[in-house]
């Protein structure tokens, strides 16, 4: 009974991984068709009332509206309106001054900036916002946005300075340091690995390492070092933090040292031409750039940059880390119960004090800064909205997939039966578990909170580690972001290339699947030294 309930209850997932990577499917038609199959098992085999589904799909969407695209809308938005000022062209020079090998940028911008990105705000913009980026200053877009995907996998468990974590605490009752501490130790290796693979993806193969060991060794370790210390020794709010900005300066002067000049094949100057892009560069451009021999001043260098320092600025300064400004504005937010069942969560509408509405403000600051009008900002608002509804209604549909696997316990029965077919060696499934739960939902949260519980409950019953297999949840889930529809939605919308979506899931899909491997073996092996 519970293989027949574990079959029906996969369906849905089944289906949407068919409809994207077999047929080929646009994701917003691919997840209607899931939350479609879903309501209807959900009623019919979970006897979930109707009006109980209904209410589940709008707190999916009106979750996914805010503040999950609201999120990618302020981080595409600040990127279109650099594009539309010019600003972008500067940063590009910048960018080229630090080095013109696309392997060093995506190690700056894809790693560094990207785990950042991760670390401050969450929510879609370690992918838009450095996809985005590299394919505007000349890489392949689909090799951007795949390496910004693997990424982003291990930086989920800090992000949006450490709410995963903090949530899992609350869920599972285990400390939120005890919790860093453990997710850095399950982490390690993969963090450590991640910036090899992007060298790879954006290299077109293993060959790409030559030449670029050294400095990719570098932005690993002092990613690392100090992110590993930080979740030891201070907890989870701050390791993507300290961790990024250390590696974005120590990668950048080591560009200097180790990649001066570096090979043909790899400078952004020489452009893969099978792509077609509206945010590629082209090669004349950047050439003649280069022959002018323009110096970017700091005053224009600062205006260039103006959108993204206020970001970093704003998006740190009303944080948790600064209690008297975060205490200020928290509680200027709605609370709502929308699922008209028994045990519906609290939605929170938190009006100032979240990512998007931040970064529109710092977006619309430093539009002004970089001299844009007031009806261009509108102009260019009204532009992404239009460009990336598709976005919009695939992400609102993964969410509400979610609201309803949940609330009807089509998730819970999924697990439980990965539990009982397992036994001994469920640490080696452990993460993996973790990935269906991000695969769903595309939160390291929301992973948490759904499986967070069960995974401690099982840990305690068979004497493991409740810690570290918590940890193996959180991990799991940012891998399984990897191949999220609503992850792939986003970074799509960031390259102008919505309904390539299956594109990138195959090409992503072998990280994802070496990733859980990996991950499995690593929590199966801890448990036999953790207890």
């Amino acid at each position: 009974m519970l293989f027949l309930k574990f079959l029906i209850a996969i369906l849905p997932i089944i289906c949407l991984i068919i409809a994207l990577s077999g047929l080929k499917m646009p994701a917003h038609k691919a997840t209607s068709i899931a939350l479609v199959i879903t309501m209807f098992l959900g009623i019919v085999f979970w006897k979930l009332n109707v009006f109980y589904a209904a209410s589940a799909v709008l707190e999916g969407i009106l979750n996914a509206l805010w503040p999950i695209c609201l999120v990618i809308v302020a981080a595409l938005f600040t990127y279109n309106l650099t594009l539309r000022t010019g600003a972008m062209e500067s940063i590009k020079k910048m960018l080229a001054g630090v080095s013109p090998d696309k392997r060093v940028l995506t190690l700056i911008i894809g790693w560094g900036f990207g785990c950042f990105m991760e670390g401050m705000a969450g929510f879609g913009t370690a992918v838009a916002i450095p996809a985005s980026m590299l394919a505007g200053i000349g890489l392949n877009p689909l090799a951007a946005v795949v390496s910004c995907l693997v990424a982003n996998s291990t930086p989920t468990a800090f992000g949006s300075v450490g709410i995963p974590l903090v949530t899992l605490s609350s869920v599972t009752g285990i400390s939120s340091h005890t919790l860093a501490a453990n997710t850095a130790m399950i982490e390690v290796i993969l963090a450590f690995i991640s910036p090899f693979i992007m060298v790879c993806v954006v290299g077109g193969g293993i060959k790409a390492l030559k030449g670029a060991v050294p400095i990719t060794l570098v932005a690993a370790l002092s990613y690392v070092v100090p992110w590993y210390i930080t979740a030891v020794v201070v907890g989870a709010e701050l390791p993507n933090i300290v961790g990024s900005i250390c590696c974005m300066a120590c990668t950048v002067i080591a560009a200097k040292i180790f990649n001066s000049k570096p090979e043909a094949e790899y400078s952004i100057e020489t452009l893969d031409n099978s792509e077609e892009s509206t945010l590629l560069v082209a090669k004349e451009e950047i050439s003649a750039n280069r022959d002018k021999g323009e110096a970017i001043s700091f005053s224009k260098a600062l205006q260039a940059w103006c959108p993204f320092i206020l970001i970093f600025i704003m998006l740190l300064f009303t944080s948790t880390l600064f209690p008297a400004i975060n205490r200020l504005i928290a509680p200027i937010k709605s609370v709502a119960v929308v699922y008209a069942g028994k045990g519906g969560s609290k939605l929170a509408f938190s009006w100032i004090n979240t990512p998007g509405v931040i970064i529109f403000v710092a977006a619309i600051i430093g539009g002004f800064v970089q001299g844009a009008k007031i009806s261009t900002m509108i102009e260019v608002l009204f532009s992404t909205l239009k460009s990336n509804w598709k976005t919009i209604v695939t992400i609102c549909c993964v969410m509400s997939v979610a609201k309803v696997m949940g609330y009807s316990g089509m998730i819970a029965d999924i697990a439980s039966f990965l539990v009982v077919a397992t036994g001994s060696a469920y640490p080696l499934i452990s993460p993996l578990i973790g990935a269906v739960g991000g695969f769903v939902t595309g939160s390291g949260t929301s992973t948490c909170v759904l499986f967070g519980g069960l995974q401690v409950k099982t840990a305690q019953n068979l004497s493991l580690a409740p810690a570290w297999i918590a940890a193996a949840n959180v991990l799991g889930g940012g891998i399984g972001k990897m191949i999220c529809p609503q992850s792939i939605a986003i970074g799509a919308s960031a390259i102008d290339k919505s309904g390539s979506e299956s594109k990138i899931l195959g090409s992503v899909f072998k990280y994802f699947l070496c990733y859980v491997v990996i991950a499995g073996i690593i929590c199966f092996l801890g448990t036999l030294f953790i207890k």
